[in-house]
């Protein structure tokens, strides 16, 4: 993302330390972790270590910077460069509350993102004579409706050991109620209680939410055309079609049109390779002792869809606890601490991974 230089009381684009913080664009999202998996390529050289394995580096820009200069255009032009059996990225990282580390979360699915535009039309007139049909009105309606729409819970492998080991950290009303949702995705007492926490909500179900606003034409004139954008954001196991569905039920009104505006491609959700997570929870472990690692399922998005859409899974893991991190921010910045110890974690799981547990 982009950063305005005016909107910062420090330069953005120079990278300043400063009473123990990291300062600039991209410290946070996501210089941080390029600088992390370029230097332990360097720190595995200069240590003439020589893993069982190749271990590529790409740093890639889709998410925020357009396929022409990412993971599409590589696997598309050339995939030999990238093909792997499997990728570290992004989207996962540790949680901290009240400056305890509670987990260090990796990520193994993530939702995909559908713009619909929800529009209503009309043959207009003049102002001075109303007529009920107004489609500003009309598209008011639908909203409000749609507003309301409560997408079914559906769980995958991720959120159920997600949920299962938030669980056992949160105890409690809210730990009982996500064992019940495991046992029973129906339970709307329990789904209630757990969806009280908004980011657990999301990862409970499809969403969407109005986020643009456009009607009419001029002040003195009945509106011919009033639409919004509704950004929705749908799980790996479901599609675009599902949610359509249900969002025109919900507005339940033939003269409102809902069509897609903007459809990203899905991806399935990546295995909970056992091996793989023995070893992110031992170094979890040396790194972070009594910590629990969590698998999590990112309700935005990263450059690892287009890994998982071609049949290579991807695990976001970094090892990064900021307690307060505010990537796309005005003066952004991490704790300097925080950094070192997920760099000494990352370069102890690719150590693990490519070497052994040995070092």
């Amino acid at each position: 993302m982009e950063a305005n230089p005016a909107d910062w009381t420090l330069p953005p684009f120079e990278f300043i330390e400063r009473d123990g913080m990291f300062y600039g664009r991209g410290v946070a999202d996501d210089k941080d972790e390029s600088a992390i998996h370029l230097t332990i390529l360097l720190r595995m050289k200069a240590e003439g270590i020589v893993p069982d394995r190749d271990i590529i580096v790409a740093l890639t820009a889709d998410e925020e910077g357009g396929p022409q200069n990412g993971v599409e255009y590589l696997l598309a032009n050339r995939r030999e460069l990238v093909d792997a059996a499997y990728v570290l990225n992004e989207g996962g990282g540790g949680i901290v509350e009240n400056n305890r580390k509670v987990s260090n979360t990796v990520q193994s699915a993530e939702k995909y993102v559908v713009n619909f535009t929800v529009e209503a039309t009309n043959s207009g007139g003049h102002s001075s004579v109303p007529r009920p049909d107004n489609a500003i009105y009309s598209l008011a309606r639908a909203l409000d409706r749609l507003s309301q729409l409560n997408q079914p819970v559906r769980l995958n492998e991720t959120t159920r050991a997600y949920f299962a080991r938030q669980a056992d950290i949160l105890g409690g009303e809210t730990g009982a109620a996500m064992r019940r949702l495991i046992a029973n995705e129906r339970d709307a007492q329990a789904a209630a209680i757990v969806s009280r926490d908004y980011s657990n909500n999301s990862r409970l179900s499809s969403t969407c939410v109005a986020t643009l606003l456009e009607g009419g034409h001029a002040m003195n004139a009945l509106p011919q055309r009033a639409k919004a954008t509704v950004n929705c954001r749908i799980l790996p196991e479901e599609t675009r079609a599902e949610v359509q569905a249900r969002i025109v039920s919900a507005i339940n009104d033939t003269g409102v049109k809902v069509s897609v505006e903007r459809e990203d491609s899905n991806s399935p959700a990546s295995p909970l390779t056992p091996d793989l997570l023995r070893a992110i929870e031992a170094v979890t472990q040396e790194v972070f002792p009594g910590t629990p690692v969590v698998p999590t399922m990112s309700t935005g998005a990263t450059d690892g869809a287009y890994f998982r859409a071609a049949g290579i899974p991807v695990y976001g893991v970094s090892g990064l606890f900021y307690s307060a991190p505010n990537a796309h921010g005005m003066n952004e910045k991490v704790e300097s601490e925080a950094f070192y110890q997920g760099l000494e974690f990352m370069y102890r799981l690719v150590r693990r991974l490519t070497t052994g547990p040995g070092m």
